[in-house]
């Protein structure tokens, strides 16, 4: 499953402890042990704060097979998952069986879809291909034609979910679902439950541009930066301190490029097909990354303009834009928590 790339950096303040290494001794401390590895086509970082070096890497590794576990179940680069059955069976009249997990997660997507009339969608799996974002990336854009036959695919409402048999259909031939836009918050939420449950309190999880934050560092709040969109990957343009919330960021300057002066990137409207363009990018704190992933698109595409009024609406969500134009606006619950460390870089 291709996901957001990397969009949060975590910024660490001076007095933080020296980043653990493989070889320094077990006993010590309370310090910053970090483990890293690849699922959902992204980086999956796992960050603890604690004494017990043995017992954090094995809770990272508990973490990093249960990413690797929800991706066989929701990718669709792989025939056999449940996802792609789904997909396979489009148009047939056959509703294919998913399990218990799957199935929350897609009519999770559909109540996004509905909230936002259909600026969230999971059938954009139909412009798969249209767009060349990934290694086959060469700078041309889709044929016209081929666009408005996809678009003709693409609509939430054709999906039909069977809740006593935990069944999805499809209803028309050429139809597809992807859950890259939601599957990664829900598992760094299981992923935050498993670190939990093994008896952390204070870490990080992060996956791409999907966050969740837990407790702090003996008494001093972990801080978190958010990315400049136009800036080298490691600079921020703002930080906070976070405590048990998510952080959510979709940007347009990961999978992209820019041809004749215009940016051109993954995130597509699902009404036209289109690379939104009302934002550079927009970071979302909720109470958890399944709320925050999905909504991180939906914002992105309307924009401040229209999503300010839906995010004050909204309980335990906030967000802060920078949008088209360069301008960072934040809703009114982050005005006091985010400080604006240097004005977003300039450029197309």
């Amino acid at each position: 499953m291709r996901a957001l790339a990397l969009a949060i950096a975590l910024a660490v303040t001076a007095a933080a402890p020296t980043l653990a290494r493989a070889d320094q001794p077990t006993a010590g401390p309370e310090r910053k042990l970090v483990h890293t590895d690849q699922a959902m086509g992204t980086v999956v970082q796992v960050t603890i704060w604690t004494d017990d070096e043995p017992g954090a890497a094995q809770a990272a590794q508990a973490v990093f097979a249960e990413f690797r576990r929800l991706d066989a179940m929701m990718t669709t680069w792989t025939p056999d998952s449940e996802i792609s059955k789904i997909n396979a069976a489009a148009g047939s009249g056959k509703a294919v069986p998913v399990s218990d997990e799957a199935y929350a997660v897609i009519a999770r997507a559909l109540e996004v879809s509905k909230a936002s009339q259909g600026v969230f969608d999971i059938t954009v799996g139909a412009y798969g291909g249209l767009w060349k974002f990934d290694e086959d990336m060469d700078g041309t854009l889709p044929d016209p034609a081929e666009v408005l036959k996809r678009k003709k695919l693409v609509n939430w409402k054709d999906v039909v979910l069977d809740k006593r048999r935990h069944t999805v259909r499809l209803k028309r031939a050429g139809m597809k679902i992807t859950l890259g836009g939601i599957a990664k918050g829900y598992a760094v939420d299981r992923a935050a439950a498993l670190l939990d449950k093994a008896g952390f309190a204070s870490f990080i999880v992060q996956a791409g541009g999907d966050m969740y934050v837990s407790g702090d560092k003996n008494g001093t709040p972990w801080v978190v930066g958010i990315r400049d969109p136009r800036g080298p990957r490691d600079q921020s343009f703002a930080v906070a301190p976070i405590k048990d919330h998510s952080f959510s960021t979709s940007g347009d300057y990961e999978r992209g490029f820019v041809k004749d002066g215009v940016r051109y990137h993954h995130i597509l409207d699902p009404r036209t097909a289109q690379p939104a363009r009302a934002s550079r990018s927009v970071t979302i704190m909720a109470k958890d990354a399944f709320t925050a992933d999905a909504w991180s698109k939906v914002l992105f595409i309307l924009g401040a303009k229209q999503a300010m009024a839906l995010v004050e609406k909204l309980p335990d969500f906030d967000a802060v834009f920078v949008d088209a134009d360069n301008h960072v606006i934040m809703s009114s619950g982050l005005k006091d928590r985010i400080k604006v460390i240097a004005e977003p870089t300039p450029g197309v």
